[in-house]
């Protein structure tokens, strides 16, 4: 396969992420407590719906459909974003969960126009370079905001007594039965040096 199309490739894994974050961040934005964090959301999902714009500009120099791949990955990430709106957490709390869901997505998003970026570095596609260098440092500058938003929300948290747990949905079950299996899976590799 040559570079370029593992390039298309990724950059469909890219387009596909991006569409899935449009759906993802009004949701983030609603269950959010703290209105900092609200307002953040709402800001990237316009500065997000720009960046669909960009790949489409790139898909259009490149001659081909930005269509073709759903991104695993992202479907993975936003899951967890969406595990974060359903904890039985309080106030601050609360959105410390949301606020980890969100820095996993931007730095996921972040390494891959990086990829993408050094992909097309090497191909010599300026003009695409330049477009991708857009949305990764719109993705910087979220991270970065998402950062500063959290260090108080989190601060807040840290005073907040902890809450006697309840039993653990079928989910919660599922996610620690998972853990323990990945755990299992991984020791044989951890005791080799």
């Amino acid at each position: 396969m040559a570079l370029q199309d593992v390039l298309i490739d990724e950059l469909r894994d890219m387009y596909s992420a991006e569409n899935q974050l449009v759906k993802a961040l009004p949701k983030l934005a609603k269950g959010a407590k703290d209105a900092t964090l609200k307002q953040l959301f709402s800001d990237h999902l316009v500065e997000t719906k720009g960046q669909v714009e960009r790949l489409k500009e790139v898909f259009g120099i490149l001659g081909k459909k930005p269509t073709g791949s759903h991104c695993n990955g992202m479907e993975g990430v936003i899951e967890e974003g969406a595990d974060a709106l359903e904890k039985d957490e309080e106030g601050p709390s609360f959105d410390s969960g949301i606020i980890g869901a969100a820095l996993r997505t931007e730095h996921y998003e972040i390494a891959g126009y990086e990829a993408c970026i050094a992909m097309a570095k090497t191909l010599g596609m300026g003009d695409v370079v330049s477009l991708l260098t857009e949305n990764l440092n719109e993705e910087l500058a979220a991270a970065k905001k998402v950062k500063a938003a959290g260090a108080p929300i989190m601060k807040a948290a840290s005073r907040q007594a902890e809450t006697p747990k309840g039993p653990k949905s079928g989910k919660e079950k599922y996610s620690a039965k998972k853990s323990k299996e990945d755990e299992k899976k991984a020791a044989p590799e951890l005791k080799k040096k």
